[in-house]
């Protein structure tokens, strides 16, 4: 049985976490907060007293924190200096691509394989196992990550060298910030010029103006398949996460000097969105601000 080391047990680490016990693998999992790691044990994870506990004697080791900076201080003060050689790291957290490549490069000095492997799909999906990868790194390690991975997504995704998975996944979701707005645009348009929105849904849906925004996560109440709107935008993926995708795009733009004028419009009414208190909120919610 393969042993595997989780590290972050939040909203989508906990499903992921799970997932993994369902698939097999011997986990030991480690978090800050101990109602998480209670809710861990509960899924029949091993927990650990920290993450240094926690890499010991691992094959793998999955990551899932909230920033860069927790990324580079967890690899750089705990891990890299305590998991065996042959040990693969998979760090699935959504960071800067900057960090990401540097905590690689780190990784790769102490002769160890390391990927930076962002997911899509929200908590639903961390719960189902449904999740899709977008990983960067050496080809030889996605390879070794395929097992694991796949006992947490149904998509993977070998997207390039190291800071690939980061890239797409920033771009993604730069992507569906923007595509949410203009759904949330449209549907409003259409009400306010006499159309009932299940019907401009049922237009759009099977139109040129379709979007995974529209036809999977409609922003309106009782239109659609069911999405957070349905629970006054509960639940979901939260404003204050696009937000912070949104903004690591936009520091990507400018390193590279892109012209993402949308991804800047979309950036700025998240952040308005986010101050007025709406960031726990799902991101759809962005429709109130058109209200």
């Amino acid at each position: 049985m393969t042993t595997v080391a989780i590290i972050g047990l939040g909203n989508m680490g906990s499903g992921m976490a799970d997932n993994l016990v369902k698939g097999n693998f011997d986990v030991t999992a480690f978090d800050l907060s101990e109602a998480a790691l209670d809710k861990a044990k509960g899924f029949g994870c091993k927990v650990a007293a920290s993450a240094v506990d926690a890499v010991k004697g691992a094959e793998i080791v999955v990551t899932m924190l909230p920033a860069g900076k927790h990324v580079h201080d967890i690899y750089a003060n705990q891990i890299l200096a305590n998991v065996d050689k042959n040990t693969l790291l998979v760090d699935c957290s959504t960071i800067d691509v900057g960090t990401a490549k540097t905590v690689s490069e780190l990784a790769e000095s102490r002769g160890l394989k390391m990927l930076d492997a962002p997911v899509s799909g929200g908590t639903a999906a961390a719960a189902a196992g449904t999740l899709t990868f977008m990983v960067g790194g050496d080809a030889d390690a996605f390879e070794k990550a395929q097992g694991v991975l796949g006992a947490m997504g149904k998509k993977i995704v070998h997207a390039g060298g190291h800071g690939a998975g980061q890239a797409a996944k920033i771009c993604n979701n730069m992507l569906l910030g923007a595509s949410m707005i203009a759904t949330c645009e449209s549907l409003q348009l259409a009400q306010k010029l006499g159309l009932d929105p299940q019907v401009f849904f049922d237009i759009a849906s099977n139109a040129s103006g379709q979007t995974w925004s529209l036809t999977t996560y409609c922003p309106v109440k009782g239109v659609g398949p069911q999405s957070p709107a349905d629970n006054d935008f509960a639940g979901g993926f939260a404003s204050a996460l696009m937000l912070k995708d949104l903004t690591l795009a936009m520091q990507g733009a400018e390193g590279v000097d892109a012209q993402v004028p949308m991804g800047e419009l979309a950036a700025k009414w998240f952040e308005q969105h986010c101050d007025e208190g709406n960031g726990s909120l799902d991101f759809s919610s962005i429709i109130n601000k058109l209200a």
